[in-house]
């Protein structure tokens, strides 16, 4: 392919898989719009309704473990279009679904097809591109994944209103079918590497169980600790822990007798990689906790309606998308651990800098404040992965990928239920709550501790990210996808 389509084929290549993970990611936050909608229409209670997000983020923090596997025994073509053709179908499936669970089996499986398909553009960067030109692939691919879910609740929130709930499901299909059409033409048969596809290994099924049930557990033992029996969450916590320890004991065992693990540990052994998923992880925590905690806060604390929330979170948007673009180009150059350091530096301000607002506070330093902490975001989502996964032996690049994928998912998952489990611990000890309609110093206290938490995670991931130490690159042409 590349002697077919000439020097520019990797770009094709990177733009093909962009239009399904953007696809992939646009599912992932589209359908809280049609949440309302959905829970009208089959007559739910709210927690049964919310099983339509919690389902898909569960499936596809879990798939992204079976990356490496399915590449390796189906190759990049086969794997990617399986992907596409799942989420096509689970949009289809659940537009045109008459009962509820039909709903969810639809979510499940657009979720399994998204995390699959989530780490191979990493993968790509850095297999196909040479050193020098990873950074800008990076950057050209971060403006996608984060134009995907900027526009995609917008987008959604006017097919709502026009077309009903079953629209939501519908909007990948377009994105599917053009990902599909690409990936027939542009996307290599191979396996990484440029080898043929093997189908020598089996999956491991046993490893894939308990990652599944450690995930539940720690998910939903994070939602029942903002419950009446928060001793249930506890023990389910104490379970995932359980579930952790058993699932690395399994995988070093696997690997020891030849088979091939979900996730190598050997990938550990690397110190920047093993910091790089510390940082991937907080991060994910950080950033999924205030995507959650910035609206409630505007809302609930300082009284700003929705539109106003909306307006204040657009300039930020924008200034995301130009920054990894820029940022992008600064990684060819720049050390990986400066740049994250600095994206980390500005969030932990940001979130620190949200105690001086008042009740009174202006909109424009809170549109301010908003973009420090975005600005931040921008220099951290180029640059992680290639500082991590630089390090590594290109083999295990695969793998790479999947771990640091599924980590940071993992920390976005846990990192919405934390922040709401300590906002309403601040809350109850302030003598407030969300569902009191009054004003209050107490609630906007509550709020600040909760982004004082917040700072401080992102402080403790500035100590690992200084440890992303890179190799002295090479001049050679990197190795075939």
């Amino acid at each position: 392919m590349p002697q077919r389509h000439g020097p520019r084929y990797r770009w094709l290549l990177l733009v093909s898989v962009m239009v399904g993970v953007m696809a992939s990611i646009m599912s992932s936050t589209i359908v809280n719009v049609a949440i309302p909608g959905l829970s009208h229409h089959f007559q739910l209670g709210q927690e049964r309704a919310q099983w339509v997000s919690s389902g898909f983020m569960v499936a596809m923090t879990v798939s992204m473990l079976t990356t490496p596997w399915l590449l390796a025994r189906f190759g990049y073509r086969a794997t990617y279009m399986g992907t596409m053709a799942a989420l096509l179908a689970g949009g289809l499936l659940g537009g045109l679904a008459q009962h509820y669970p039909l709903v969810l089996a639809a979510r499940v499986i657009e979720g399994l097809a998204a995390g699959v398909v989530q780490p191979i553009p990493a993968i790509i960067i850095l297999r196909a591109f040479e050193p020098h030109e990873q950074g800008r692939a990076s950057g050209l691919f971060g403006m996608g994944v984060v134009l995907a879910p900027a526009i995609g609740p917008s987008i959604g929130g006017v097919l709502v209103d026009l077309f009903g709930w079953r629209s939501i499901f519908f909007m990948v299909v377009p994105f599917c079918i053009a990902s599909l059409g690409l990936a027939w033409k542009y996307v290599p048969t191979t396996a990484p590497g440029g080898v043929a596809a093997s189908r020598g290994s089996q999956l491991d099924w046993r490893g894939m169980l308990i990652a599944t049930v450690g995930t539940l557990c720690l998910l939903n033992g994070l939602v029942e600790l903002r419950g009446d029996t928060p001793w249930h969450g506890l023990v389910l916590m104490a379970l995932a822990a359980g579930a952790l320890a058993v699932f690395i004991a399994w995988q070093k065992r696997l690997a020891e007798r030849g088979g091939q693990p979900l996730m190598a540990m050997g990938l550990f052994r690397f110190r920047a990689f093993a910091m790089g998923c510390v940082v991937a992880f907080i991060y994910g925590t950080a950033l999924f906790g205030s995507t959650y905690l910035l609206p409630v806060y505007m809302q609930v604390a300082l009284h700003l309606s929705a539109s106003h929330v909306g307006t204040i979170m657009l300039p930020a948007g924008i200034v995301l998308a130009f920054t990894i673009a820029g940022v992008g180009r600064l990684a060819d150059q720049q050390p990986t651990r400066r740049l994250v350091s600095i994206g980390l530096a500005l969030l932990a301000a940001s979130f620190a800098l949200m105690l001086l607002l008042g009740l009174d506070a202006s909109l424009w330093w809170l549109a301010g404040i908003v973009v420090i902490g975005r600005l931040g975001l921008g220099f951290i989502l180029p640059s992680l992965n290639l500082g991590a996964m630089r390090p590594l032996d290109k083999p295990l690049i695969p793998q790479g990928a999947s771990a640091i994928s599924f980590l940071r998912q993992l920390g976005g998952a846990a990192g919405v239920s934390l922040c709401a489990v300590v906002l309403e611990w601040r809350l109850a000890e302030h003598g407030d709550s969300l569902t009191n309609p009054l004003s209050s110093a107490a609630r906007l206290a509550a709020f600040n501790e909760v982004f004082l938490v917040l700072a401080a995670l992102c402080l403790l991931a500035l100590c690992a990210a200084w440890q992303l130490r890179e190799p002295a690159r090479a001049d050679a042409a990197p190795a075939k996808p």
